[in-house]
């Protein structure tokens, strides 16, 4: 296909797929005169992909480059792969560091055996959690790090659906790309139902009616 019928076919416009092009986050079509270039199928699931990242996940070009790299590497087990993927999509803020705030992570840490998250600043995501747990101490929530053992084990309930659901794809490409959007979207998600069942539990706790029903 032309890159007109790629524009079409993935509803991206032809200057940002030319923008994706430069910026080395789609590969380059194949060349059938000088001035024209035909494209695949494998084109257009890279090109969804970038969309999903750019305008679902919000994340910035080198961001995306980063996470393509990871998806490209051949050479690193899946595991490996969705690891380094969950590394380059996940955004810690740049605040400082409660050490209090990074206690309470690093004695979480210790409490499951996870000894090589001790330090907290080597890796994005718990990066993100001392970072997350910092904020809350700052405005005199110092007692937040005990949702962290709850919050484990209902979330291992949805890492496991998460996990059951990219599977269900063929090849590793398909499976890293179905984290990536399925994370990036699941984030949302969550919230979404997390503030439903907020809404259902504080009925029936803090309102004392027995009616249980989400809200409309």
């Amino acid at each position: 296909m032309r890159v007109g019928e790629l524009s079409k076919r993935s509803g991206v416009a032809v200057p940002t797929i030319k923008y994706y092009l430069r910026e080395g986050l789609l590969p380059a079509g194949v060349l059938t005169s000088p001035n024209q270039a035909h494209y695949d199928d494998e084109h257009l699931r890279r090109l969804r992909l970038v969309r999903a990242l750019v305008d679902v996940g919000g994340l910035s070009i080198a961001t995306v480059r980063e996470v393509l790299a990871a998806i490209d590497t051949r050479d690193e087990s899946l595991h490996n792969k969705l690891g380094a993927v969950q590394e380059a999509i996940s955004q810690p803020s740049t605040g400082e560091l409660d050490p209090l705030a990074v206690a309470d992570v690093q004695a979480f840490f210790a409490r499951h055996g996870q000894t090589e998250c001790i330090d907290v600043t080597e890796s994005n995501v718990t990066l993100m959690l001392a970072a997350a747990l910092s904020s809350a101490r700052s405005i005199g929530h110092d007692r937040i790090h005990e949702l962290l053992d709850p919050y484990l084990e209902g979330l291992k309930i949805i890492a496991k659906a998460d996990l059951e659901y990219v599977i269900q794809h063929t090849s590793p490409d398909d499976v890293i790309e179905a984290m990536v959007v399925g994370t990036l979207i699941g984030d949302t998600v969550l919230k979404a139902v997390r503030r439903l069942a907020h809404a259902e539990v504080s009925r029936g706790v803090l309102s004392g009616s027995p009616d249980s029903d989400l809200p409309n």
